[in-house]
């Protein structure tokens, strides 16, 4: 069996009480020796700005391109590491889900900020040289007011500054071979509606009428707003999305795979199985030996 995969948490910074921090990459990669050329995890959500540099970045089992001015969004629970090598120049930021926890509502976070949970997308923008000059603002910004601890509002500044990144982000950035969204297009909302419950579902409801039905809508209506959105039916992200996180516990964790079967909401685990072989190729445990 492989070895089970470092899962890394964000600690409290005693002095101002928030779960944030930002360096430079020539610093993290520095610091860090050879973890992260190592398939890890985090609990926390990371934003890896690559201004200048080139090599491979594997996230979820993908290898994507590092290219000048690439940004990445890892959510907690991915599994990512980089290719070695440290001919990189750019900044890391790091923050948990209470650091952006008062928008409202959960929802409002997602819609507003389309960055994160997208594991139907690929996990990084492209950002033109004009555009990385206002982001370059944002973050010399961060790295002023990170010193300014005891000062009044410091984590309300900080989260101020964080949010006008990411937004500025989905205004201008370019998401990979990713399907653009807009807030304002109704199919795309119910879209990113129906993507937000599947991330805290997708253990629990396996059909598209019990999502439909969530949603207030048809599964007709839910069908048509998941393809317009993204090329794909609802019932195929369902079972990617449970077909991720089986493959995420199979090398992460060391659960039997009758455990894992059930913690994904299969109370028969040969029937698990077959769903698995039905859309890897592998049985579970030909995967967890790969």
């Amino acid at each position: 069996m492989k070895k089970v995969f470092t899962q890394y948490d964000l600690t409290v910074v005693p002095s101002s009480g928030i779960q944030f921090e930002m360096m430079r990459l020539e610093q993290f990669f520095l610091e860090n020796g050879s973890h992260p050329y190592e398939p890890h995890l985090h609990s926390f959500y990371q934003i890896i700005w690559f201004k200048k540099g080139d090599g491979i970045h594997y996230v979820d089992f993908k290898e994507y391109p590092i290219t000048n001015d690439t940004l990445f969004f890892i959510s907690p629970g991915q599994i990512h590491y980089f290719e070695n090598n440290q001919n990189f120049e750019g900044i890391i930021i790091h923050f948990n889900e209470s650091f952006l926890s008062n928008e409202g509502s959960s929802e409002n976070v997602f819609l507003k900020y389309n960055v994160f949970n997208a594991f139907d997308a690929v996990p990084y923008y492209l950002v033109k040289p004009e555009d990385a000059k206002k982001l370059d603002f944002f973050i010399q910004e961060m790295e002023c007011e990170i010193k300014n601890e005891n000062l009044f509002a410091h984590k309300d500044l900080l989260k101020y500054f964080i949010k006008m990144f990411l937004i500025y982000i989905q205004r201008t950035g370019e998401r990979g071979n990713g399907i653009p969204l807009c807030i304002n297009n109704s199919s795309n909302r119910t879209f990113v509606r129906f993507r937000q419950m599947l991330e805290h579902h997708y253990h629990t409801m396996h059909t598209v009428k019990e999502y439909a039905n969530h949603l207030n809508v048809s599964t007709k209506t839910l069908t048509n707003c998941v393809y317009e959105s993204s090329h794909k039916t609802p019932l195929a992200l369902i079972n990617d999305r449970i077909i991720l996180e089986a493959k995420r516990q199979l090398l992460h964790s060391s659960l039997k795979v009758k455990e894992i079967a059930f913690q994904l909401g299969f109370e028969d685990p040969s029937y698990f199985v077959k769903f698995f072989k039905r859309n890897t190729g592998y049985l579970p445990a030909e995967f967890r030996e790969l």
